[in-house]
């Protein structure tokens, strides 16, 4: 039987991360708007939709605290699964789209040192948090909440690239810094969401 205690301490880092990711949301698409950087409104909508994906773990949880059936819990985050992969792999092409218009019309994006505060917060919190969430994971018998984990993994990455081109395009205006970082961040959120459709579809 799960312990309890654990269930409870899984609750609770999945609370903190999914309140991370709401701040990192908010400060991400504000940042990207002012600073015309799709590279970090493509970060902010990401975060979004981890706050989904982790809103939707806290309802497994919860009910996992109650010992209730996970039947209905299953399919709930399959839905889910499918839902947020759909809409990764939109953004994905979004992001494409618009980094290639940009890099065709030289579209240059503006400094942001909100933005580079975000990004260095995360890149130093998610490595952390993954660890945390793989121990508990493991302890509770949730693939769910240990694959989360690996989420915060993959936004550590995006935080290293978001970091890496808001400084080098504050430092050394290169106007195509922004776009080709952004590009790099599709691979990312293509990945996380072929990984969320396989899961929702069960394979």
């Amino acid at each position: 039987m799960v312990n309890d205690l654990n269930v409870k301490k899984s609750l609770t880092i999945e609370y903190f991360s999914t309140a991370w990711m709401a701040l990192e949301f908010i400060v991400g698409l504000y940042s990207g708007i002012s600073a015309g950087s799709i590279l970090l409104i493509a970060f902010g909508m990401d975060s979004m939709l981890e706050l989904i994906s982790g809103s939707t773990l806290i309802w497994r949880l919860k009910k996992e605290a109650a010992h209730q059936s996970a039947e209905v819990i299953e399919k709930a985050e399959k839905k889910s699964s499918l839902i947020v992969g759909t809409i990764l792999l939109l953004l994905a092409i979004y992001v494409t789209f618009v980094s290639i218009y940009n890099l065709f019309t030289h579209q240059v994006a503006d400094e942001s040192i909100s933005g580079i505060l975000i990004a260095i917060v995360s890149l130093i919190l998610m490595p952390i948090l993954a660890v945390k969430k793989r121990k508990f994971g493991k302890s509770i018998n949730s693939d769910a909440l240990v694959e989360d984990g690996m989420c915060n993994i993959t936004c550590a990455y995006m935080a290293a690239t978001v970091l890496i081109g808001v400084i080098v395009t504050a430092l050394f205006n290169l106007w195509w810094i922004d776009s080709v970082a952004a590009l790099v961040l599709v691979y990312f959120i293509a990945s996380e969401g072929l990984e969320s459709l396989k899961n929702g579809l069960g394979k």
